[in-house]
């Protein structure tokens, strides 16, 4: 497949505008503005296709028709880009090297929902993109794409730069909107959703930057030529961000749907030092662990689903034997802890918790009844908390117990780690 979101950024120049319009930049937004009303570009969304590539695998379309038929006004675009996810860099070099692309898609889809502004929303961590963006936002001001009478119609857009303190919890759309009003991150109960009452109590809909890195193509090649790409119910180009024992990290588009197997073997070019394969996280870090015998699904949201993880943000984290897995939970478990903002107790208390038992685990002081107390403190969890946090931080622990049992019970019983390898850091 040739690339399509990732296609400009090798290019010099490619975060100026004028490199950008050379390749035929905002011509699509010039189509939507001049041939197509705001439900025409809600139609064509919705017959893409085009599931949201944060995570959760919402209909893009269907999200932009719910907020565009509230008669609450003004209505507000939030961009996610608070790309914190361990093992996720997909959304970076849209940012880094090809901003206007992403421009180009939140203007269309600010038009199609009938919103009077976006904002970024983008993690404190990424201080240089921030300043990529705010230069190709002035830019884009500059030569009348936002603004008022946007290309001569009646359409006005203001973008924003909105820049986070690097709190995890506030990719989570409803603590982002908490963190946009000067709040403390926090999530808010649902419902209500935000598509009705969102920033400033007003409809919002919020698109992960991938998401709207689609919308400019979608428009320009039609709804067919993106549900050509892919399976019918998740079609598209799609980033994987592969990262771990592989000879070849890195960013990787391809089709929705490619071989879990393809991303390690031939695109992330094999196992390093030739080390045999021994689990896999496919979506992030929270999302459940697999095995070997998995690596035939195809990497899209329901064929990962049916063997027990999630496609999540698509970033695949890949595992050799030199591994011990009970250190992999222990690891995750301490960066969930960290990031909990402590608003619901079975997620506050639930992660310390949690590591406390892993702790004396991986130093030779476990129990035999630790693995059944985990168990209960990760159902204790389970669908109790204000926001997927806390979901999120059981999976490892649920999915290693499952999956590696034996290891856990060789640290137990036999109190040491079952790697066996000299200097393996995981466990420490």
């Amino acid at each position: 497949m040739n690339e399509i979101l990732l296609k400009n950024i090798k290019k010099p120049n490619s975060t100026d505008i004028d490199t950008y319009l050379k390749d035929g930049g905002y011509k699509s937004l010039e189509k939507a503005l001049k041939e197509c009303t705001p439900k025409d570009v809600i139609d064509i969304v919705q017959k893409s296709g085009l599931r949201g590539r944060g995570g959760a695998g919402f209909p893009a379309g269907k999200k932009w028709e719910f907020a565009a038929a509230d008669k609450n006004t003004p209505r507000y675009l939030l961009c996610n880009a608070d790309e914190g996810e361990p093992g996720t860099y997909k959304d970076r070099p849209i940012i880094e090297k090809d901003p206007h692309q992403l421009i180009e898609g939140i203007i269309i889809s600010g038009y199609a929902i009938g919103a009077a502004a976006c904002y970024i929303y983008i993690r404190g961590e990424y201080a240089y993109g921030a300043d990529v963006l705010r230069k190709a936002i002035a830019q884009a001001y500059k030569k009348g794409f936002l603004g008022k009478k946007i290309l001569g119609k009646k359409f006005d857009f203001d973008l924003y730069v909105h820049k986070g303190a690097g709190a995890y919890v506030c990719g989570e759309e409803t603590a982002l909107i908490e963190s946009i009003e000067g709040k403390r991150g926090q999530s808010r109960i649902k419902p209500p959703f935000p598509v009705n009452v969102g920033v400033w109590n007003k409809p919002t809909v919020i698109n992960n930057v991938e998401t709207l890195a689609n919308v400019s193509h979608i428009i320009k090649n039609g709804p067919d030529w993106f549900k050509s790409m892919g399976p019918e119910k998740c079609p598209g180009p799609k980033i994987y961000s592969i990262s771990g024992h592989v000879n070849k990290p890195g960013n990787y588009e391809l089709i929705m749907g490619t071989p879990l197997k393809d991303l390690i073997y031939k695109y992330g070019g094999g196992i390093k030092n030739g080390k045999k394969l021994k689990a896999i996280i496919p979506g992030g870090a929270s999302t459940p662990v697999l095995k070997p015998e998995h690596i035939d699904v195809n990497m899209d949201y329901e064929s990962v689903g049916a063997v027990g993880s999630m496609l999540g943000s698509g970033a695949v984290m890949v595992m050799d034997e030199t591994v011990c897995m009970v250190g992999v939970a222990r690891r995750l478990l301490k960066f969930f802890a960290h990031e909990s903002c402590g608003k619901c107790s079975p997620c506050r208390e639930g992660t310390h918790w949690l590591v406390q038992i892993l702790d004396r685990i991986v130093n030779n002081e476990g129990k035999i009844e630790d693995i059944d107390l985990m168990l209960d403190i990760c159902d204790n969890m389970r669908g109790k908390t204000f926001c997927p946090l806390g979901d999120g931080a059981i999976n490892p622990v649920l999915s290693t117990i499952k999956h590696f049992r034996d290891e856990y019970l060789i640290h137990i019983e036999e109190k040491r780690c079952p790697v066996n390898y000299p200097h393996s850091e995981h466990c420490l």
